[in-house]
């Protein structure tokens, strides 16, 4: 899945605010004076740590300085503000600042932790406060918010959460607005994260879609697509909701006949689940294992892995020439690459962006790298045994590795990269020869940018059932594509479907 890559990219909204994903919905009975006045009498006297935390502390200097909260506080604020990515930002600002070890777990648990729980965390503040959080400011809100996280999702004690977060907000916003931040949180730490569920969520049996955006704080329009995707469970989208708040393994590659998994296990990895050449990282920075360092191995989803090499294992009577059409950053295209070498075939690698096609150039050892657009090709037809279509989508399959994505992600990009996704797919089954195999991908099991885009060519191509070149794995569906799941198989949600051109 390629987010930003120009050809179709991600539809950006408004940054994360209660109410515009669905799980801010105003309900009667449920927030406003009527949460107002149950979150009141439960924040008072719930215990000697609520009663006393975070009492202001007038008269006092310059609060100290936590660099690990700052640094988490800071990077709400860029996605905020500048819609960075956290993901991208959040090892720059621990280098930056020489943040390590414990308070570099901290920094990146408090961040990441509160951009996913951020649709649960607004309807539990706006059961504690005078106003919605929509009309809090921006600053002052993103602290709280942090403190929300460390009283309902961690193991910090409660004085200490609020306490943290009150010269958070003295020392970033101002001593004013820390009266507010510190009503509000003794409010919070009166109550469990269970137990603010049940005020705050409506009722399962009442409103299952409602409930499960507010628990597990997903907008309404991605649990409405991921029920669909499973098929209408309930129980098994609370499942997969589940699975995206949880902080993913890090999964490497070993590239073959360049490095090996038993190099990486030697490095400190453990031997991974399905792919034979995927290792599980525990702890520690890939970057420090010697293999990763020269690009023999690297940082790859087990099902971005297996999705590629399901295409390599479809047989071919001539077997030569392949193309990664849409190859930016290049976690594929670094494996296909070096399978191609082992085989004797050669692969291209193509992106629309230049800044896309340079990461490929630098994952990949013998491949041709060029920028192109799939969709206006720059190779002649039925050039290719192979092609690789890991399309731009939604990324609805890797919410759990990009923690503010959901919140960016607007239903109304979805008719136009639909539409991007059917003239790449139409361009790739011209760049194959008759005979050739085209793999279709998508990082998202949304039904609209997977099972249909895929009928729409069902006359021109035969669909493979692609189950049968992922022996390693099952639970993959009915057939004849491939869906991963986090809740199944721990990966990304990875779509996969191949189609062998008539």
């Amino acid at each position: 899945m390629k987010q930003g890559r120009g050809q179709g990219g991600d539809a950006r909204g408004a940054g994360p605010r209660r109410g515009q994903g669905g799980a801010g919905q105003a309900r009667p009975g449920r927030g406003g004076k009527t949460g107002q006045g149950r979150a009141g009498q439960g924040g008072a006297g719930q215990g000697a740590a609520a009663a006393h935390a975070g009492q202001p502390r007038q008269g006092r200097g310059r609060p100290p300085r936590d660099e690990a909260r700052n640094a988490a506080y800071d990077l709400m604020r860029a996605v905020d503000e500048r819609d960075a990515y956290a993901n991208l930002l959040m090892p720059t600002l621990l280098r930056q600042r020489r943040i390590t070890g414990r308070d570099a777990a901290l920094a990146t648990e408090l961040a990441y932790g509160t951009l996913r729980g951020l649709g649960t965390y607004d309807e539990v503040i706006a059961a504690c406060s005078d106003r919605p959080p929509e009309e809090v400011d921006p600053p002052l809100l993103d602290a709280v918010r942090l403190g929300v996280h460390q009283l309902l999702r961690t193991r910090i004690p409660p004085h200490a959460a609020v306490s943290a977060t009150i010269d958070l907000v003295r020392l970033r916003v101002g001593p004013g607005p820390s009266r507010y931040a510190n009503a509000v949180l003794r409010k919070v730490a009166g109550r469990t994260l269970e137990q603010w569920l049940e005020i705050v969520a409506p009722p399962r049996a009442q409103d299952p879609i409602g409930n499960l955006v507010v628990t597990y704080s997903h907008p309404r329009w991605i649990v409405s697509a991921l029920r669909d995707a499973v098929g209408g469970d309930v129980d098994e989208t609370a499942a997969l909701l589940e699975a995206d708040n949880e902080r993913p393994r890090v999964t490497l590659v070993a590239r073959p006949g360049r490095a090996t998994v038993e190099e990486l296990v030697a490095a400190g990895a453990e031997p991974a689940a399905y792919s034979p050449y995927a290792a599980y990282l525990p702890e520690g920075d890939p970057g420090a294992i010697p293999a990763v360092g020269e690009a023999r191995a690297a940082v790859q989803d087990e099902a971005s892995q297996l999705v590629a090499l399901a295409l390599t294992r479809v047989p071919l009577d001539r077997d030569g020439s392949w193309l990664d059409m849409c190859a930016g950053p290049g976690g594929k295209a670094g494996l296909l690459d070096a399978v191609a070498t082992q085989r004797g075939a050669r692969l291209l690698g193509a992106d629309v962006q230049y800044h896309r096609a340079r990461l490929v150039w630098g994952t990949t050892r013998e491949a041709k790298v060029i920028t192109a657009d799939g969709t206006r090709p720059a190779w002649r037809p039925g050039a290719f045994d192979r092609v690789m279509l890991d399309a731009p989508c939604t990324g609805l399959g890797a919410l759990r590795r990009r923690p503010e994505a959901r919140w960016r992600r607007d239903p109304r990009s979805i008719p136009e990269l639909t539409a991007l996704q059917r003239r790449l797919l139409d361009s790739a089954l011209e760049a194959v020869r008759p005979g050739g195999v085209v793999a279709y991908v998508t990082c998202s099991p949304h039904l609209a940018e997977t099972r249909a885009v895929v009928e729409d060519v069902r006359d021109r191509a035969e669909v493979l059932d692609a189950r049968a070149f992922l022996p390693e794995v099952s639970g993959l569906g009915d057939g004849p594509y491939a869906q991963f799941w986090p809740h199944r198989h721990g990966t990304d949600a990875m779509f996969l479907a191949l189609l062998r051109r008539a």
